[in-house]
């Protein structure tokens, strides 16, 4: 069997960038936005998304008006061609060199694989299309993308959205069909958990279907710390989001999170300093909860009243966040009551 080569972050650095040192907050000044859009006549939201918050733009109540946003008069390729040129400059070193990291760190991304980036439309996992592309245009090792979006029941102004902003971005996008948003609406209890099962399970078997190996999944840093500490406060268990994993039902298959070192508020950075509006939550269930993400009001969402905690717990202690994600690689188990490998549950009495 011919050994698959595992490339070091040298092969993956920028030809022919200026500097490696990003200018810091002090230039944060967005980009100017396009032409304005004329309302569209959906029944929603007619406000002009650019002059809402930065954190509610995405709401999909302004759906209507986001995809507006690119009109026949804008120059898509000059467009296109800022924006590439802010991820390869401005934020080559929170958002590429991170990817990057995260890739060779973890070994996520080896010569011969064929990769499903995929796509839900949200600003997460749109990045993470874009600097898949920027790894494969250095092209220093053979590895083939196929970006997917798995439709679960969009919307047609969510869909719309994705469609233009994949234009917009450059990004060629192939939808599957699904009908998932049906099949979980009446289910009263965890219907997310069910979504999301359903949503990977497709996936994989689309991703199989064109004859990849991978998929990837635009979790970041946020997520890995968030889902440490819900597990050990709602579910009383100590588990992390892994960078990758193999699955256990569809052979030969695994799933990479290479936006695994990259910070939110650097995606969000991106996002606005460059004018741009994505899906925030397309699904009908959850899309109340995150209309008032930033609002005072109390929340059913765990996630969200985690991320306010971890950010509460931020003024007094700094380093929090990374404390939490090194907690992962510091597990003493000799100082554990037990543990669990392989579904097979240990005590420290074994070793006592």
């Amino acid at each position: 069997m011919q050994e698959k080569k595992i490339h070091s972050s040298q092969s993956f650095a920028s030809a022919g960038t200026e500097n490696d040192t990003l200018p810091t907050g002090s230039e944060t000044t967005a980009s100017p936005a396009g032409p304005e859009a004329a309302p569209a006549d959906t029944g929603t939201c007619q406000k002009d998304v650019r002059n809402c918050p930065a954190e509610t733009r995405a709401c999909t109540k302004t759906a209507g008006a986001d995809v507006g946003q690119i009109s026949p008069s804008d120059d898509l390729d000059k467009r296109r061609n800022d924006i590439e040129k802010a991820l390869r400059k401005k934020f080559k070193r929170d958002l590429i060199g991170r990817f990057e990291k995260a890739v060779v760190q973890y070994e996520l991304v080896q010569e011969g694989d064929r990769i499903a980036v995929c796509i839900s439309g949200g600003k997460d996992s749109m990045l993470m299309a874009k600097l898949f592309q920027e790894l494969k245009r250095h092209n220093k090792f053979p590895f083939s993308l196929v970006f997917l979006c798995m439709d679960p029941g969009y919307l047609p102004r969510n869909r719309e959205l994705i469609e233009q902003n994949a234009k917009l971005l450059g990004i060629p996008v192939e939808f599957c069909e699904t009908s998932i948003f049906d099949a979980v609406y009446t289910i009263e209890k965890s219907p997310c958990y069910l979504c999301a099962r359903m949503r990977r399970g497709y996936l994989y078997r689309f991703a199989k279907e064109r004859g990849c190996n991978k998929i990837a999944l635009g979790h970041h840093y946020d997520d890995v710390i968030e889902t440490i500490l819900m597990g050990m406060l709602y579910s009383g268990q100590y588990q992390g989001m892994m960078p990758k994993l193999r699955s256990t039902n569809f052979e030969g298959m695994e799933l990479i999170r290479p936006m695994y070192l990259i910070r939110e508020k650097d995606i969000i950075h991106w996002r606005d300093y460059n004018s741009l509006h994505f899906l925030q939550c397309a699904c009908r269930f959850t899309e109340a909860l995150a209309q008032k993400a930033d609002s005072d009001e109390p929340s059913d969402s765990k996630r969200l009243e985690t991320k306010r905690l971890i950010a509460s717990l931020a003024k007094t202690i700094p380093q929090v966040e990374s404390n939490l994600f090194r907690a992962t690689e510091n597990v003493v188990l000799n100082k554990v009551l037990g543990y669990k490998i392989h579904g097979e549950k240990h005590s420290f009495l074994e070793d006592y």
